[in-house]
């Protein structure tokens, strides 16, 4: 079996290089048509530019695919809206979105400014919102849609000066696991790509030898594949090097102490609150039952 896309419109977010080129690349290949949308902008959000969307745009159409380059800003409602309306304007649907921009505005917390911890959550989380907001009701009318997120092992594990990057990527889990639900109905599958990748974000994050065998190529297979027809629905994928994994938020039985419960009964059973024996993931339903 091999997937095609053709006849499937997609956007990629931050597609001006790195994880969100190689996905554009990928995708044109197998037949989508693509906007590419990048604000060129610096690692740290300021700035901007046409040149890294545009560049990616030539590629594609020389390698034979369509594509047009749109450089609005996610973290901008009306940005956000023209790279939905540049699709729509050319091809009239949206059959794929990969949420992928971001920016690092990296400190300890002690040294961070409020204004840097806003803007990482206005791009990485407020961002990738404004952008499923708009598709939504295309997606809808469709019934079908592909939605991609991008998360993060600082988001699903914590790094030191990442506290702005990490609330916004698990916040991303977090909008995933409710749009899993209200798009079942309509065929629209959302998840998630956990990657570790050689970008010009992580450049300076690991050594040499490391980014070389961590080809932004690498990841881009899981992301084709929750792009599909056959995608799950609400699922991480963790994408390094080649190696692919599941992550997932689980729970155990837990212990039951009955309706009096005190802090200090929390201490004493607190081994068995805590032993991860036979924890499994949990959906809503189970957690409510009625």
């Amino acid at each position: 079996m091999t997937y095609s896309f053709e006849g499937k419109v997609a956007i990629v977010t931050g597609a001006g290089g790195g994880l969100g080129r190689s996905h554009s690349m990928e995708l044109a290949k197998r037949g989508a048509k693509i906007v590419v949308n990048d604000l060129g902008g610096a690692m740290d959000g300021t700035g901007g530019g046409s040149e890294a969307a545009n560049a990616v745009v030539e590629e594609i159409k020389a390698a034979g695919g369509e594509a047009i380059a749109n450089g609005g800003s996610v973290s901008d409602r009306a940005g956000a809206q023209s790279m939905v309306k540049d699709a729509m304007d050319a091809w009239g649907r949206v059959d794929i979105l990969i949420n992928n921009a971001g920016i690092l505005r990296d400190k300890s917390f002690t040294k961070m400014d409020l204004d840097d911890f806003d803007m990482v959550l206005n791009v990485h989380l407020n961002g990738v919102a404004y952008v499923t907001h708009a598709v939504w009701p295309i997606m809808r009318a469709q019934n079908y849609g592909r939605i991609v997120m991008t998360t993060s092992p600082t988001g699903l594990y914590g790094n030191f000066g990442q506290t702005n990057y990490g609330a916004a990527k698990l916040g991303q889990v977090g909008f995933m696991h409710s749009l899993k639900i209200e798009g079942a109905k309509n065929n629209i599958h959302t998840n998630t790509i956990a990657p570790v990748a050689a970008t010009r974000m992580t450049a300076d994050l690991m050594p040499e030898t490391a980014l070389k065998a961590l080809g932004p190529e690498l990841v881009t297979p899981a992301v084709v594949y929750l792009c599909s027809e056959d995608a799950p629905n609400g699922v991480i994928i963790q994408a390094q090097g080649g190696n692919y994994s599941m992550a997932c938020i689980v729970e155990n039985e837990g212990v039951n102490l009955g309706m009096h419960a005190t802090a200090e009964d929390i201490a004493d059973n607190y081994a068995r609150i805590s032993d991860l024996t036979g924890a499994k993931p949990r959906s809503m339903l189970q957690l409510n039952p009625s």
